[in-house]
């Protein structure tokens, strides 16, 4: 039976030991990050659902009825690949199991063939956060070399004026808490945009979830292993003030479940990182001989 491990006791040493509040402690600096930033920021509240990928098809056909497609999306989707970094004691991670209501991650993100990634490919230096309810991104775009030179070289890089306070930041976290790639995860999505009234709304369809824990450059010629079972899929609903009631009743229709699973969590716990909490999807019906549905739709 799975049952919720707690965060291991580290030594003030190992730099990751977290204080009481208010107490003016390196803990406290660390949330400095909670503060929205007006650099590429987007504020939006988030639902996630685990479905059957047949369900996921028909489901997106309803979608398609009242919302347009994402222009990146076409007939296949599009691939999204990232490496996510955190401490030696798994912070970001534990922060996430633990439901911490201020929490946060630093990765590096391509949209796209990966193995078209070479020093000049366009990435995203993202910080991902949740501010109680509320899911906040700040990125900038840096070419991979910079990027790399960033999170792994930890240098400051050449960028422009309105970048600084971000990147700096950036730099800040990944010396004071001696982050390392930890973890990388890829899926292919289509995405749906609201329009008229529901302007702001954006549903996603994650499938074919993969993900390693070594060889972290985005362009190796490494393999993958599933970290979600091949039929299942991801659907994040993600809005700026409230799910519309037709998508909230599609949803009840369905008998869709709420979920709280994590793609970085469930990379770092499917390669034995860490143990696999209550959140983690099982891989009991991994089967690679099974047929998919189509991800056309």
């Amino acid at each position: 039976m799975l049952r919720r491990f707690r965060k291991p006791a580290v030594s003030a040493a190992g730099g990751d030991t977290q204080p009481a509040p208010g107490t003016g402690t390196d803990d406290d600096q660390g949330h400095r990050l909670r503060a929205p930033s007006k650099l590429h920021a987007f504020n939006r509240y988030e639902i996630k659902y685990l479905v059957d990928a047949t369900e996921a098809l028909a489901l997106r056909e309803e979608i398609e009825q009242r919302l347009d497609r994402d222009r990146h999306s076409g007939d296949q989707g599009y691939g999204i690949w990232s490496v996510y970094y955190d401490t030696r004691q798994l912070r970001f991670y534990w922060e996430k199991i633990e439901g911490l209501k201020f929490r946060r991650k630093l990765r590096v993100r391509h949209y796209g063939d990966r193995f078209a990634v070479d020093d000049g490919t366009p990435v995203f230096v993202e910080i991902k956060q949740r501010v109680n309810r509320v899911t906040q991104k700040r990125r900038v775009r840096l070419p991979y070399r910079d990027a790399l030179r960033l999170c792994d070289g930890r240098q400051m890089v050449e960028h422009e004026p309105s970048q600084s306070a971000f990147l700096e930041e950036v730099l800040d976290l990944v010396l004071r808490l001696d982050l390392r790639a930890v973890a990388m995860t890829g899926y292919q999505r289509h995405a749906y945009l609201g329009r008229n009234a529901d302007v702001g709304l954006r549903v996603t369809f994650d499938q074919r979830i993969r993900g390693r824990d070594r060889d972290f450059h985005l362009g190796a010629d490494t393999d993958n292993r599933l970290i979600v079972p091949a039929r299942k899929a991801i659907v994040e609903v993600k809005a700026n003030e409230r799910v519309p009631y037709w998508l909230t009743d599609l949803t009840a229709k369905r008998n869709l479940q709420v979920v709280r699973v994590s793609k970085y969590c469930q990379s770092v716990e499917a390669h034995g990182l860490a143990p696999r909490s209550i959140f983690h999807v099982p891989d009991h019906d991994l089967d690679a001989d099974r047929p998919t549905p189509a991800l056309e739709a």
